[in-house]
Formats: C-alpha cells, sequence, structure tokens
C-alpha cells in the first residue's frame, strides 16, 4: 500500500511537471501562412503594386493585428524598394507607416514613400531638429499629399534591410521595464540582439541606431530599453518570425520567474454603482461648461488586481508601459479611495478632494520638468485621463468616446504589464523628465490634436431615434462632433442599425420607468453622463374627444406625456450631478396650442409636454439646465406616414398635397428643418422656457 501511494504522488508530480512545462511553451503564435502571403501579392498586384509592398501590407496586418504586440497607432513597418514617379524614373525609396494609420488596417497609402537616398545623405549628421527631421521627410516624399511619415523614418532608413518591424510589445517591455532590465535581456536574448538604453524617438535614436549598427553589423534585433523592439531582414517573412521567437523568448523568460501576487485591499462595502459615480467624475473632469469630456468604464479580473493593490499608489504613478502611451493617458492616474460603506454623496466629497489634489499634483509635475528643457512649454489640461476607483473600476478620460476607449485600452494593457512585473520584481520606467518630453513632444501631440467642432464633448441623446426626425436630428447633430445615443422602442431596428452604425444604439420602452433607468444607467457608465437630452418618442392617435375610448386616451399620454416626463426625469438627475449644465428639447407639436379637428387623443398631451416644458425651465434654471420645445407640424415620418397624411387631409376635407403645403409659405415643413431647430436651441445658452415654431407659417399655432 506504501508503494501505491509513493506512486501515485509520483505521478501526480509527474503531470504537474508536464502542465507546467506545457504552459511554459505557450508562447507567442506565429500566424504567417504561405496561402495568406500568395494570396496578398495576386490582390495588391492587380492594384498595381509590388510583391515587397503586398508581402509589407500583409505582416504589418499580422503584428498589428496582435494586442500584445502593437495597440492604437503603436509601432511601424517599413520596406525599401523602388518606385516609378512621375518624371517616368524609377527611385530608391523606403515605404514606412505614416501617421494616423493603424498597422492592423494598413494599406499601401498608409505606407507612404520618401526617397531613400536623401534620407542616407544624413547619414553623418550629428544633430537634426524635430522640425528640420519633418521637413526634409516630407520634402522628399513621392507623393506629397501622403501621410507624414513615421517619427522613426530616418531608423528604418539607417538599418540597411529591406524589411524592418517595430512593436511596443507587452513581453518586452516586462523585460525591460524594471531595475536590472539590461541584465534581464542579456541573459534571454543571444548575441543577434543589442540592448540599447532609452533614447527619445526622432532624429537622435536613428543616430545612435547607426552606430550600433556598425559596431555589430551581425545582430537582427534591437531591444530599446523602455520602448520596444526591432527585426529586420531582407525577407518579409524572416522579419515577422525574428518578431515572433524574441518575444516568445522574452514570454518564456516571465514565465520561469519566481511570482509573488500582489497584496490586495479589504472590500469597501461600497454600495454605489459606477453609473452613478461616472457623472460626478464627468463634471469634475470637465472642470468647465466649455471643455467637457467623455468617460467610459470598465472593469475586470485585470483591472481589479492592478487598482485594489495596496501599493497601488506607488507602481501605477511609475509611467506607462511605453513612452507613446503618455499622450493619451498623462504620466500617472487618479486614485480614489472611496470610504468604506460609502455613499453617492461621500463619494462625492472624497473625489473632489481627490480632483483638487491630483491637479496641484499635475501642475507640480509641470513646473519642475519645464525648467530642465530649453523651449517654454505651455501647460496642458490637468484633467486626468485615467481615474482608478478601488473596489469600483476604471474611468477613462478623453475628448470623444473613441479617445476614451484608446485610454481605456491602453490602461488594460499597463495594468497587465505593470501586474507582471510586479509579481517578480518593481516597476521601473524612464525618469519624470522624459515622461515629460514625450508628452510635450509637438510630435507626439499632433497624433491626437483635431479641429474642434461645435458640439465636440456633448453627449446628445435622441428618442424616437429611427423615425424621420429622429433620423435627421442625429446626423446634424453628430456633424458638428456630438457623441449620439439612439434609444428606440423597436428591437429589430434597434438590432439593425446598431450593426450598420458605429453608435451605442439601445431599445427602451419609454414610458416604461424602469426600462428608461437601465438606458440612462448604460450611458453613464459608457460615456459618463448627458448633455444634451432631445426627448423626441411619440405616437399619433386620433378620434373625437366625446367618443374616444378612455384607454386611447391614456395610451396617449403614456406616449406624448409621461414617456417625455420619464426621460427628463433621469436626465435631470444625471446633469445635477454632472455640474456642467445641461438642455432639455422636447418635441411638442403645434397641437399643444392649435389643436386640429378629431386629434384631441393626440393634442391634449401634447399641451401637457408644452407645460411641463415650461415647468423644467422654472424648477431646474437655477443648476443651469435649459429647457425648451419645438412646435412643429405636418412633418414626413414614422408618426406622420402615409396613411395619416391622408386621413388628415381628409378631415380638414384638403388634398394630401395641400394639406402638407398648407401653411403661409406654401412649403412642405421637412424632418432636417425640425433637426435644424433642435440644434439652434442646443447651442442658445441663454434661451430657456422657449418654443420654436417650425411649420412654414400658421397664425392660429404661433405662441407670441
Amino acid at each position: 500500500m506504501f508503494n501505491d501511494f509513493t506512486n501515485l504522488i509520483f505521478y501526480f508530480f509527474q503531470i504537474k511537471n508536464y502542465y507546467n512545462n506545457l504552459s511554459e511553451d505557450i508562447t507567442l503564435k506565429n500566424n504567417w501562412s504561405n496561402t495568406e502571403a500568395k494570396k496578398y501579392i495576386s490582390k495588391y498586384k492587380k492594384l498595381g503594386h509590388s510583391k515587397d509592398m503586398a508581402l509589407r501590407v500583409y505582416t504589418t496586418r499580422l503584428l498589428g493585428r496582435n494586442s500584445e504586440l502593437v495597440l492604437h497607432g503603436g509601432g511601424n513597418t517599413s520596406v525599401k524598394t523602388t518606385i516609378k514617379d512621375i518624371d517616368g524614373k524609377n527611385y530608391d525609396v523606403l515605404c514606412v507607416k505614416g501617421s494616423g494609420w493603424d498597422m492592423a488596417e494598413i494599406e499601401p497609402e498608409g505606407l507612404p514613400a520618401v526617397k531613400l537616398n536623401p534620407l542616407l545623405a544624413l547619414k553623418n549628421k550629428k544633430k537634426l531638429s524635430d522640425e528640420e527631421m519633418v521637413s526634409y521627410q516630407k520634402r522628399n516624399l513621392i507623393n506629397i499629399k501622403s501621410p507624414n511619415p513615421s517619427v522613426e523614418t530616418f531608423l528604418h532608413a539607417f538599418l540597411p534591410f529591406k524589411f524592418v518591424d517595430h512593436t511596443h510589445s507587452d513581453a518586452i517591455m516586462n523585460v525591460t521595464n524594471r531595475p536590472n532590465g539590461i541584465a534581464f535581456c542579456k541573459r534571454i536574448f543571444g548575441k543577434k540582439v543589442n540592448i540599447i538604453p532609452y533614447v527619445m524617438p526622432g532624429y537622435g535614436l536613428a543616430h545612435k541606431i547607426k552606430e550600433v549598427y556598425l559596431k555589430n553589423p551581425n545582430i537582427n534585433c534591437l531591444i530599446l530599453l523602455n520602448h520596444g523592439i526591432f527585426t529586420f531582414s531582407n525577407d518579409a517573412k524572416e522579419s515577422y518570425d525574428l518578431m515572433i521567437k524574441y518575444v516568445s523568448d522574452a514570454e518564456k523568460a516571465i514565465k520561469k520567474l519566481k511570482r509573488k501576487k500582489i497584496k490586495q485591499i479589504k472590500s469597501l462595502n461600497t454600495k454605489i454603482t459606477p453609473a452613478q459615480i461616472a457623472p460626478i467624475l464627468r463634471g469634475l473632469t470637465s472642470n468647465a461648461v466649455n471643455k467637457k469630456f467623455i468617460l467610459t468604464f470598465r472593469n475586470n479580473k485585470t483591472l481589479k488586481y492592478f487598482i485594489d493593490g495596496k501599493d497601488v499608489e506607488r507602481y501605477s504613478t511609475e509611467g506607462t508601459a511605453t513612452p507613446d502611451h503618455v499622450i493619451r493617458v498623462k504620466p500617472f492616474p487618479l486614485i480614489i479611495k472611496p470610504k468604506r460603506n460609502s455613499s453617492i454623496d461621500d463619494f462625492k466629497k472624497t473625489a473632489t478632494k481627490a480632483f483638487v489634489n491630483y491637479r496641484k499634483k499635475y501642475l507640480k509635475y509641470f513646473e519642475q520638468n519645464q525648467k530642465k528643457v530649453k523651449e517654454k512649454k505651455t501647460i496642458l489640461d490637468s484633467s486626468p485621463r485615467v481615474i482608478l476607483v478601488q473596489n469600483i473600476g476604471t474611468f477613462c478620460v478623453g475628448d470623444s468616446q473613441k479617445a476614451a476607449k484608446v485610454a481605456l485600452d491602453l490602461t488594460e494593457t499597463n495594468a497587465r504589464v505593470i501586474s507582471s512585473v510586479e509579481e517578480t520584481s518593481k516597476y521601473k520606467f524612464i525618469s519624470k523628465k522624459d515622461i515629460f518630453d514625450v508628452e510635450y513632444w509637438s510630435l507626439e501631440q499632433a497624433k491626437i490634436k483635431k479641429e474642434k467642432k461645435e458640439l465636440a464633448g456633448n453627449i446628445v441623446v435622441i428618442t424616437g431615434a429611427f423615425g424621420g426626425i429622429g433620423t435627421a436630428t442625429y446626423k446634424l447633430f453628430k456633424k458638428y462632433g456630438a457623441e449620439v445615443i439612439l434609444i428606440d422602442n423597436d428591437k429589430q431596428k434597434v438590432t439593425e442599425m446598431s450593426k450598420k452604425l458605429n453608435e451605442l444604439c439601445i431599445y427602451c420602452d419609454v414610458t416604461n420607468k424602469e426600462s428608461v433607468k437601465k438606458a440612462f444607467n448604460l450611458i453613464s457608465s459608457q460615456f459618463g453622463g448627458i448633455d444634451i437630452l432631445i426627448s423626441n418618442a411619440g405616437t399619433a392617435m386620433g378620434g373625437s374627444i366625446a367618443e374616444v375610448e378612455d384607454k386611447i386616451l391614456r395610451k396617449s399620454f403614456e406616449d406624448n406625456f409621461f414617456s417625455h416626463q420619464n426621460c427628463a426625469s433621469e436626465a435631470t438627475k444625471i446633469m445635477k450631478y454632472q455640474n456642467i449644465e445641461g438642455c432639455l428639447l422636447f418635441n411638442i407639436s403645434k397641437q399643444s396650442v392649435n389643436p386640429g379637428k378629431n386629434f384631441g387623443p393626440y393634442g391634449l398631451p401634447k399641451s401637457a409636454l408644452l407645460n411641463l416644458c415650461k415647468q423644467y425651465a422654472v424648477d431646474y434654471g437655477s443648476y443651469g439646465i435649459r429647457s425648451n420645445g419645438v412646435n412643429a407640424d405636418r412633418i414626413r415620418s414614422g408618426l406622420l406616414n402615409d396613411k395619416l397624411i391622408k386621413s388628415r387631409a381628409k378631415a380638414r376635407e384638403v388634398t394630401t398635397d395641400d394639406y402638407m403645403r398648407g401653411n403661409l409659405l406654401l412649403n412642405e415643413v421637412k424632418a432636417e428643418d425640425v433637426a435644424k431647430a433642435f440644434f439652434h436651441l442646443s447651442i442658445s445658452k441663454k434661451t430657456t422656457g422657449a418654443v420654436l415654431t417650425v411649420d412654414g407659417g400658421n397664425i392660429a399655432a404661433s405662441l407670441r
């Protein structure tokens, strides 16, 4: 029996060791396919591109589609080839990733061709300013309309290989971003790899790489401490294979290290939800009604482990995984630890204090590092881009929801890398001065700076979103830069439009308070709050008022009055928590002041809605919340369809055409006209309690 037990223990450890070794062998997958490569060559040949370019596109996409290598514009690739210019001559060129292009979806147009010989002519130049570098690269583009070549163009040019690949691999950051990074890398990688201490990207780094290569021309890989990895070859597959090999080597080395889990804080028993606190954070982040930000929330195993670490205030403020991230997430996050059993009011006080301290800390960081640089910088806004709320999750901030989501993805990557290093060592990054140089580097800031549209940063919610008026309103507000959420009670349409549009489309029964609350909670957690509510949903019900059934009249009040109250009530609560003003816009109807024959079931709740609009103006004006309405008439839409138009024309004893043009201007009013009225009221900051008539002229329906 003893021997049986001993054998059992022996086999247990054998199996355990097998699976441990198996897990260590699970490394970055090599996705190269000869079949796919041939397809790319065939496809791009038909489009007039060379085999070199086809393979460059193929392997760039392979790298760009792996989030552990490349994330949101990070990394770059190049190929040296020949191109015929307009003068009929063939030129040696460097086709390098252009600014603004995503490696995951790159096309040949995203790899602008720069004449190679002029770049190589500067090989022995010791210094080149950023402005001179960018200007020189632009002047030597084959197509002047191409995007700006990468800031690492000269580095690609100076490496004498056809294909050069560069990524910000998580595993490489893991092995370099620690106190013994250089020594650790030397143990991992062979003689074909050169380890280079951190140098800021640009011409200076290119010059350094040139010197390194001249001393050791047998290398096929460069590990740039705290930055990333370069691999290169005259063969596209080999350069890609080398990237996978060296990243896999780093992964294997990490898995062999002895690990110790990060100590976690105890539960704070918070009853508050992300949807409740998001508007508070958004208001504190925006800090001014003319500079509004979008917030988005995420919580998962990786982020929770990182945020709830006892030592989070130390390791989260050391820096990002790679310098490129700092322009989107700032040099350090805001950390909020709610009080135990915190109420929403307790949280607001805690968050307000935390924001004040964060802004002071950022100002100090700016002032200290400004003194260390020659060129005077203008301080960027002091609002955080990452907010870590312990026991709740991560909120990220951006000028748009897209920017906030990018910051969130980068934050999760940072959390994963930093947590992994902390389990085996202590996270160590570049100095705050080096971080400052990247954050305030004009070439990096150019990546995210765009001309601001009038409604940029504003969150707009439209109910009845897929009718004629809702659709026209969506298009107009989107044109002016707003983040638009579309709400409708047609499930099929919501599903269909969710796939078609890159917007949040929500199914919601606006007559049901719980349904409305659920929808608005989702909006708060994904966007941070609401600035403009366009309460547009409704149904048209007719009938002689003395004979209409009570259930029809009650149903009409639910659809055309209480639905608006439900949405406005929830929106107002959120706007008050934000404390950065707000705007309620109601689609009322001319029926509210000029009833039509046999249309009482529709007109009566609309009259009540007119007064509701004014009541919100009275009750919430002191909070900076405006309330206005639009009185539209005879707009072709889901509400006023062909059947209803015929019915109303018959009630008035006119033709359908005369009915639609029955106004002082003798001109049919369209959904786009109503959308413009909503837009005008949304930007009229000194107007509240007003109703704008959009009916082509009807004296009987005019308010004054």
